[in-house]
């Protein structure tokens, strides 16, 4: 295993690791931030709209959204069991799990991207190529604008997610990690968490209200 060190900042890997956990949480509370001002737009605009809203749903996949947030929810539960691994000296577990981690994310992408195209084929998407004929014509569209622009935020976090696990793989592989330096992979566990904590709230959201 490579040695680690503590950076020439911090007395020892613990210090380095409180810090660590106080950068990702003070982050993590911009993007709360972020993604609150989106929820905020779609509440009111669902509030004075909810006809209309209640219309743009019935397009809606609810089956290919619904598999999605268990696929999604079992990410959470494969990255805990990574950290959890690791924390224990269990490195073998710890790849197996984040490279599981992996292919569950890369699974919902697709998934997604096929929702996508299906709301595209059949003119839902935006603009110029948006031709809904129904009731509702405008505020349709408003649900789809914030459909694909609140959705694709989270897809676009959710691939620098990928993106991230594929380095803690390769880490992990090499043997990076200890029971007593495991930084990474914590930090790692939260952003996924909070990924996959929007999408909860983007499901019922885009999918559901038709149901209420």
């Amino acid at each position: 295993m490579t040695a680690i060190t503590p950076a020439a900042q911090f007395d020892d890997l613990e210090q380095e690791h409180e810090a660590s956990r106080l950068g990702m949480w003070t982050f993590l509370a911009t993007e709360v931030l972020f993604f609150g001002v989106l929820f905020a737009a779609y509440a009111i605009s669902r509030l004075l709209y909810p006809q209309g809203f209640i219309a743009a749903s019935q397009h809606s996949d609810l089956m290919l959204g619904g598999i999605e947030t268990a696929v999604l929810l079992t990410s959470s539960a494969t990255m805990a069991m990574a950290a959890r691994a690791i924390r224990h000296g269990r490195r073998t577990q710890a790849l197996q799990m984040t490279l599981v981690t992996m292919a569950l994310g890369a699974a919902f992408i697709v998934m997604h991207l096929q929702g996508y195209h299906h709301h595209i084929e059949e003119g839902l998407f935006p603009g110029v190529n948006f031709t809904y004929e129904g009731p509702y014509r405008n505020q349709v569209e408003l649900f789809y604008f914030l459909y694909f622009v609140m959705t694709a935020f989270h897809l676009l976090h959710l691939i620098v997610g990928l993106c991230i696990l594929a380095v803690i793989a390769v880490m992990t592989w090499r043997e990076w990690f200890s029971p007593e330096y495991y930084t990474p992979v914590e930090l790692t566990a939260l952003y996924w968490d909070f990924v996959d904590i929007v999408w909860i709230f983007l499901f019922p959201s885009f999918y559901l209200i038709s149901l209420a």
